[in-house]
């Protein structure tokens, strides 16, 4: 939700939807989704050697812990939510750092992936990733939490546009540079996008503390 109502949103914000059972079974359907994937995904990326790939896997393996870590979390003060998604941001910035690293390092090598196997289970990944932003969607003006599991769901399901993107360029080219331009593109979506659910769970920390701080003085 926007918060434009002062104290009355602040205590909205404190107690938000993150009760609601459809928040819930909608963080434990992406779960399933993002934890069956990433074994797909893996799998697929190391016999076919793509980086995009891999580098997807690796988001799936992450989101799959972040819904985990929003499920505990649902429902508790907005402080452990706000320290839920600050750690999410921060999880997430560092694995877009090592995928940029690992994508140096298979350029560098000028290893070529296979284009048919990156196209079909990038469209898998696709089609699993925009079923799991759509039932997101409602819910990406909440706490900062919320906002991340949201920005989790919006990235990944332009990652696997991206993906698709590859193997069309490395089919065409028969060159591993596609594969390596994508995986970077999706290294900086995920240190863009890290920072970005920093910043809104240092934000929702600040409001706790201004909380905690007015309770006390009362």
């Amino acid at each position: 939700m926007a918060c434009s109502c002062g104290s009355s949103c602040a205590s909205e914000r404190a107690a938000p939807a993150s009760v609601d059972p459809r928040w819930k079974r909608a963080l434990w359907i992406a779960f399933v989704i993002n934890a069956g994937m990433f074994a797909v995904e893996i799998a697929a990326g190391v016999a076919a050697g793509s980086s995009a790939l891999q580098a997807d896997a690796l988001d799936f393996l992450g989101d799959a812990v972040n819904y985990a870590i929003a499920i505990w979390v649902a429902g508790l003060a907005l402080v452990w939510r706000a320290r839920a998604a600050f750690l999410k941001g921060t999880g997430l910035a560092v694995l877009g750092l090592w995928v940029a690293g690992s994508t140096a390092w298979r350029f560098a090598t000028g290893s070529v992936p296979e284009a048919d196997v990156m196209g079909w289970v990038g469209f898998a990944a696709l089609l699993a990733n925009g079923f799991v932003a759509a039932m997101l969607y409602r819910f990406r003006d909440g706490d900062s939490n919320m906002r991340s599991v949201w920005i989790c769901s919006r990235n990944d399901a332009i990652g696997n546009l991206a993906v698709l993107g590859a193997a069309a360029g490395v089919f065409g080219t028969g060159a591993g540079w596609p594969d390596a331009i994508v995986a970077a593109v999706m290294a900086g979506l995920g240190i863009v996008g890290g920072i970005e659910i920093v910043r809104h769970a240092l934000s929702d920390l600040a409001e706790a503390g201004e909380e905690t701080a007015a309770v006390a003085g009362e």
